[in-house]
């Protein structure tokens, strides 16, 4: 399959593999030449590798592994004879479910799609499964700035696929996640720094040191989470849910979903389009900043605490997308406070028997909040998007194994010792 690396803001092209910006400085994403969206001739095949023919890399097997042929089934190119190794086969095909104790509270028809289903209880192990694997492919290690959910998922990945991981971590990590990363034993670096440098440091160094950097926003990551947004459109085919509320932090899974939208209407299988609306924490909120000011660009903040930690994030890499996509599908960017967040992480659990994480509960808060403005009507099919479980606990380590405290300086220097 051919792929090619375009810029939603300016439509420039590359066709190098690793970059992650485009010369304007917004971030990239991939393009397929040979994509197939036609619902009825998908192939049957695990998670998110069903929509494998608009990822940038094949399914890993053991004869891919190996640098063998893969066989087809039947002599169909879309199915191979050998089944996805790893937990990347377990990313991707979680249930999305009507959820009608919650309509009268939410104020419209609601479904919650649970991302806390996939192997490390969050919708990161689409992305990280995509860019594992295409790590794995080349024979290199993988990398990732992140203190969460993303760390940890990006670690198991590689631990099933037998490759490096370095987890680029603030040096004010909490020990319960630290625990939480360290158990699929990652090469973890606690770095003393703008945590917003970090990241476009470790963008500058992946390619000098040959470590495929797969952050929040990357363009392998985009590509595996648009499938979040994939399998829920394809659960409703024919038919089309008016709204999908996800959280935003980064900017990436809102990318995803508008990029996956985008795909499926070049294809033609959409009879209309859904509105995608993004729910930010109050204290940490510059997109929906943005949005209210009629911006065309987001502005980074120093973001407050929040119990919605995942998403607290004032200098979001792919805001401006992010902002463009709510837009251009006539949705909204809202912001809620930890008040109501722990209001609907209790609506969740009671009406719905989900244990999500608070940054998931944004959603239903966010609904309340488009409900009230008369955005989102009564009859309106509305998919609420839990990114990630709330069943989160202590690993059971005394000590989590010794990890380096460096300033952001001397990353470089720390990164090829600890590397080689």
């Amino acid at each position: 399959m051919a792929a090619m690396l375009t810029c939603y803001a300016c439509g420039e092209e590359y066709d190098q593999r690793e970059r992650a910006r485009c010369a304007c400085g917004e971030p990239l994403w991939f393009e397929m030449d040979d994509a197939n969206l036609e619902w009825e001739t998908l192939p049957d095949a695990p998670g998110l590798w069903r929509y494998k023919s608009v990822l940038p890399i094949d399914p890993p097997t053991d004869a891919s592994r190996e640098g063998g042929d893969v066989s087809t089934v039947s002599g169909d190119p879309s199915r191979t004879a050998l089944p996805p190794v790893g937990i990347a086969s377990g990313a991707g095909g979680t249930p999305l479910f009507r959820t009608p104790m919650l309509d009268e509270v939410a104020g419209c028809t609601t479904y919650l799609k649970d991302e806390g289903q996939n192997p490390t209880g969050s919708f990161k192990d689409r992305g990280s499964a995509v860019g594992v694997t295409a790590a794995a492919e080349r024979g290199r290690p993988v990398g990732t700035v992140s203190h969460g959910n993303m760390a940890m998922s990006m670690a198991a990945h590689a631990a099933s696929a037998d490759i490096t991981c370095v987890v680029l971590v603030p040096a004010d990590i909490s020990e319960t996640r630290l625990q939480l990363i360290s158990q699929y034993n990652p090469l973890v670096i606690r770095v003393d720094g703008n945590y917003g440098r970090l990241y476009e440091r470790s963008l500058e160094l992946g390619p000098e040191l040959g470590i495929s950097f797969v952050n929040s926003d990357s363009p392998l990551r985009v590509a595996g989470q648009a499938t979040t947004t994939l399998e829920i459109l394809d659960e409703f085919a024919p038919a089309v849910p008016d709204a999908l509320v996800m959280p935003v932090s980064s900017g990436g899974h809102a990318s995803s979903a508008w990029k996956a939208l985008r795909d499926l209407e070049a294809a033609g299988v959409l009879s209309s389009l859904p509105t995608l609306h993004f729910v930010q924490a109050a204290s940490s909120a510059p997109i929906a900043a943005a949005f209210a000011d009629d911006e065309n660009t987001v502005s980074p903040i120093k973001g407050g605490g929040t119990i919605a930690y995942s998403i607290g994030n004032g200098d979001p890499p792919s805001g401006n997308r992010a902002l463009a996509a709510a837009r251009d599908t006539g949705g909204r960017v809202v912001a809620v406070t930890d008040d109501e967040i722990r209001a609907a992480t209790a609506e969740l659990a009671a009406r719905a028997g989900a244990c999500v994480e608070p940054a998931s509960a944004t959603t239903l808060a966010g609904t309340w909040n488009l409900v009230d403005d008369g955005v989102i009507n009564a009859d309106d099919d509305v998919v609420l998007v839990a990114t990630g479980t709330g069943f989160k606990e202590d690993v059971g380590q005394p000590d989590s194994p010794e990890s380096p405290t460096v300033p952001l300086k001397e990353l470089e220097a720390t990164l090829k010792r600890r590397i080689d």
